[in-house]
């Protein structure tokens, strides 16, 4: 009788203290954001005592579906991303019942790369749009299949040779910004076009947006080293992906000069370079009790001397925001404020 009354309570201790679901943080998302997500983990494993988080590189669009799956120690606690959050994600999480909290964390810019054995291209907005997107205007204004082949047949400015550029996938936030900042921003140089958004907004959506399918534009995977690693073997061809990336590999490839601005810190910082992104990572508020080690986690990407001017995340590529935009954000990252997309 007493063995029994002991095995109840027992039970009944068990299931009123549910054992820790997981020990490590999970982080999933954007290949932009990988590398320095990746390592404030990785400091922060070093620096504390709790183990280092799993970081794997999903892809925004990716790293949003799963994230927004759900809560539960399935599913991951904080995903990456190169771009913010869509409404229909975020609607997504809340049906789901996750609440996420955003952290904005830097800027990027998206560069058009090649390697450094080839000549340095310089480019439009415009002849980008007129080179990769899926439909293109005529000289009637009429809207027709791509014919290019060449990029010379776009300008003779331009290398006489096939186009040939490997990119991110649709899943991808490099991908979706490229589209939005480079294609459209080239879509808009065509006056009735522009004029189109305002009568018709998903059929410009579909026209600025959508890359050709007909080989021109290669997709490369998620993985933006490997990317590098093609433009290396095939001087012809041309690469998109971050900064980031093309800091790390600047001796081996060179990034286009676009609008006639090169794709540089201080050019990015400013605002000045066309091509460039906000970048974010969001957590779920529902596994911050659940999960050890997540508040400390967005206190070490907040502090100075992760984010700031001269922070550790600067030297793998991340271009910091002002001062006065890191305490506004490290205030409303650090008090759990929930996502507002007002």
């Amino acid at each position: 009788m007493i063995i029994r009354f002991i095995i109840v309570i027992s039970s009944l201790i068990i299931f009123s203290f549910p054992m820790l679901a997981r020990e490590q943080i999970k982080i999933v998302g954007s290949s932009t954001v990988f590398p320095f997500s990746t390592a404030v983990a990785e400091r922060f494993g070093k620096l504390t005592e709790f183990k280092t988080p799993v970081v794997e590189s999903t892809g925004s669009g990716g790293g949003m579906k799963l994230f927004c799956g759900g809560s539960g120690e399935n599913t991951p606690d904080i995903t990456n991303a190169s771009r913010r959050i869509k409404k229909t994600e975020a609607n997504k999480c809340i049906e789901n019942g996750v609440t996420p909290i955003e952290a904005k964390i830097g800027f990027d810019g998206i560069v058009l790369a090649n390697s450094r054995k080839s000549n340095r291209l310089e480019i439009s907005q415009k002849q980008i749009f007129l080179a990769l997107a899926k439909n293109i205007p005529d000289s009637n204004q009429e809207i027709i299949p791509n014919p290019f082949v060449k990029w010379s047949q776009i300008d003779s400015s331009l290398p006489d040779v096939k186009i040939e550029v490997l990119g991110p996938p649709p899943t991808s936030g490099t991908r979706d910004a490229f589209a939005e900042l480079a294609l459209e921003g080239g879509c808009q140089e065509f006056d009735f076009i522009k004029a189109l958004k305002k009568k018709d907004k998903s059929a410009y959506k579909a026209l600025c947006h959508t890359v050709r399918e007909d080989g021109a534009y290669v997709e490369a995977g998620e993985n933006d080293n490997l990317i590098v690693q093609k433009l290396l073997a095939n001087p012809n061809a041309f690469g998109v992906f971050g900064y980031s990336f093309l800091e790390q590999n600047s001796d081996s490839v060179q990034g286009s000069i676009v609008n006639g601005v090169e794709p540089e810190f201080e050019e990015i910082a400013s605002g000045v370079y066309p091509i460039a992104r906000s970048l974010y990572f969001y957590v779920k508020k529902e596994h911050i009790n659940l999960i050890p080690g997540i508040i400390e986690f967005m206190n070490e990407f907040t502090n100075e001397n992760t984010w700031g001017d001269e922070g550790y995340l600067v030297d793998k590529g991340l271009i910091p925001m002002d001062e006065s935009s890191r305490m506004g954000w490290a205030k409303k990252i650090n008090d759990l404020q929930p996502l507002d997309l007002n």
